[in-house]
């Protein structure tokens, strides 16, 4: 449903006047009369994002900012101000992560935003505002991130070319395990790259890297094939598939929530490009190709890959 919204939305706005990038990347552009501003929003929904009563509410606001920095990591921006919004439940919880009593709402608000200021500290943020309120629903928390441009222009999901390696950052899959509440966003590493390499187009692995892997070959009007013998993956990833029945490469491909970064490098960068920046592993997993759709090569032997992600519409 999200993505179909998502096309049908970037639709119905496109006679309005237009961002310098609007719908359909990580993160939208403004324009400035100095360097652009990039603007992101996204909202977390208990139930579906998360079990308040697993993980706490703490978590649930490192969850939060980790998330929206992610998407300005994918575009190579650098975060300035966070503005923060919460739909609080009027029913008291109690939280078997931490072994507190009930949490009231306003013990949630404090715990939420505490956990927002451990990532705001981290990353050099302003929490220049937000908003609260008071429902009988389940807890719904959202965040808009504003950051500025890098100089040259940000990275978009529509750059990659035919012959650009298929990169990811980190390793993939098993997040429901626990990393899905502990994002790390690659602000640092997508600084480093974006100073030192040419990288012709990234988004981050949100939905799981089949879908976000067609998002970017669809914006780009290209394909991609994979080698599934290369994927990095996780530990949490194998332990998983021990219990799932699934390969652990079949997690790596489809579980989301992984929020490492996912690249277009042409051959030329690749020659010069380490095995791990900033501490963080960087893999060539296949390559962009001409023909349209997601493709597996074995050996001398190529396949359609059916894209697999998560479906945020279940409790994680």
């Amino acid at each position: 449903m999200e993505h179909s919204f998502i096309a049908w939305a970037k639709q119905r706005v496109s006679k309005l006047s237009q961002p310098e990038v609007g719908i359909g990347d990580d993160a939208a552009v403004l324009r400035a009369s100095n360097r652009s501003r990039v603007v992101t929003t996204d909202s977390l929904c208990e139930g579906s994002h998360f079990l308040l009563a697993e993980c706490g509410p703490r978590a649930v606001g490192r969850k939060l900012a980790g998330v929206n920095l992610s998407d300005l990591a994918a575009m190579a921006a650098t975060p300035t101000d966070m503005f923060v919004s919460a739909c609080l439940t009027k029913l008291a919880k109690k939280a078997k992560s931490s072994g507190d009593d009930d949490l009231s709402p306003s013990r949630i608000a404090v715990e939420i935003f505490e956990g927002i200021v451990e990532y705001a500290e981290k990353y050099g943020v302003s929490i220049s505002g937000g908003d609260t309120n008071l429902w009988d629903g389940p807890l719904v928390v959202s965040m808009t991130v504003i950051g500025e441009a890098p100089e040259g222009g940000c990275w978009l999901r529509s750059g990659a070319k035919p012959g650009d390696h298929v990169v990811v950052t980190g390793e993939l899959g098993g997040s429901i395990l626990g990393r899905h509440l502990n994002v790390e966003p690659r602000i640092e590493l997508a600084n480093l790259l974006r100073q030192e390499f040419n990288v012709h187009a990234a988004t981050d692995i949100s939905d799981g890297l089949g879908v976000d892997l067609l998002s970017l070959f669809t914006a780009s009007r290209c394909g991609a094939e994979i080698e599934l013998g290369k994927i990095p993956i996780s530990d949490a990833a194998r332990k998983l598939a021990v219990s799932s029945g699934r390969l652990a490469v079949d997690h790596a491909l489809g579980d989301g929530e992984d929020f490492e970064l996912l690249l277009a490098i042409p051959e030329s960068e690749m020659q010069r490009l380490p095995p791990e920046l900033a501490d963080v592993r960087l893999t060539s997993i296949g390559r962009f190709v001409s023909r349209t759709g997601l493709w597996q090569r074995d050996g001398g032997k190529v396949r359609q890959l059916a894209p697999k992600g998560y479906v945020h519409g279940t409790s994680s």
